[in-house]
């Protein structure tokens, strides 16, 4: 079992936290977000972890993770940074993490007992987190519906109500290399700019749009956050654990 960890961008809005730093090394509870995973990632059953750098990565050198570098990592989103470990990901599934999360080790191995081509992790109960990190929950959220068999219907697109949430994506994916060979054949169709700027949501609902392969979507209720703000890392260190 495999697992890559998404940590090449810069984490701008994070201010003066990331000045000298990669975001995830911040702490929380006395542990980096990077700790956090690893420890998550080893007790759900994953035996090698693979980490994109770019922004810092001689920070963390220091973890003895295999390292994949975004050269280009200030130019690029997430799903370029993504393709730097395609090695690994059409080789055998892998589990892909975001940098700038906490969760807890039952997300992992629900993603590792999914036999879909592409699944992913998303919160039902997401309102209540969103209610606590934004004035307006709607600021930060995006649409996703789920079909009655558990697929995802819809991803990432601006929602006009909160009835059109029906749950918070994670940022925790597991590629099959099916399910990976469907992303880059919709890659291999986009001009390079576009694929340069394309975030995973987008992504996702072009996978769906395509029609191929089903993305399955995982209930999990477990704790969890993003860090994506200085706020967001004060109120981790009053409310988790």
């Amino acid at each position: 079992m495999k697992a890559i960890i998404l940590a090449a961008g810069r984490g701008s809005r994070m201010g003066g936290l990331t000045e000298e730093l990669p975001k995830c090394l911040v702490q929380l509870h006395g542990k980096t977000l990077l700790e956090w995973q690893i420890a998550a990632l080893r007790r759900g059953g994953v035996e090698e972890i693979a980490i994109v750098t770019g922004y810092r990565r001689k920070q963390l050198a220091k973890y003895g993770l295999v390292e994949f570098y975004n050269e280009r990592w200030a130019e690029t989103n997430m799903v370029s940074s993504l393709d730097c470990a395609d090695e690994w990901l059409k080789s055998q599934a892998c589990v892909v993490s975001y940098s700038d999360l906490y969760y807890e080790y039952t997300a992992v191995t629900s993603l590792f007992n999914s036999q879909a081509s592409l699944a992913l992790t998303y919160d039902p109960e997401w309102l209540d987190l969103w209610e606590q990190r934004f004035e307006d929950p709607l600021e930060d959220a995006e649409t996703f519906r789920v079909n009655s068999d558990g697929t995802l219907a819809e991803i990432g697109g601006v929602p006009s109500s909160v009835e059109e949430v029906k749950g918070q994506y994670m940022g925790l994916l597991r590629f099959t290399p099916i399910g990976w060979e469907e992303v880059q054949r919709i890659r291999q169709q986009l001009l390079s700019e576009q694929c340069d700027q394309m975030h995973m949501t987008e992504t996702l609902q072009r996978v769906i749009d395509a029609g191929k392969i089903e993305i399955e979507a995982l209930s999990y209720r477990g704790q969890w956050m993003e860090v994506d703000s200085e706020k967001d890392l004060i109120h981790g260190n009053s409310v988790l654990l």
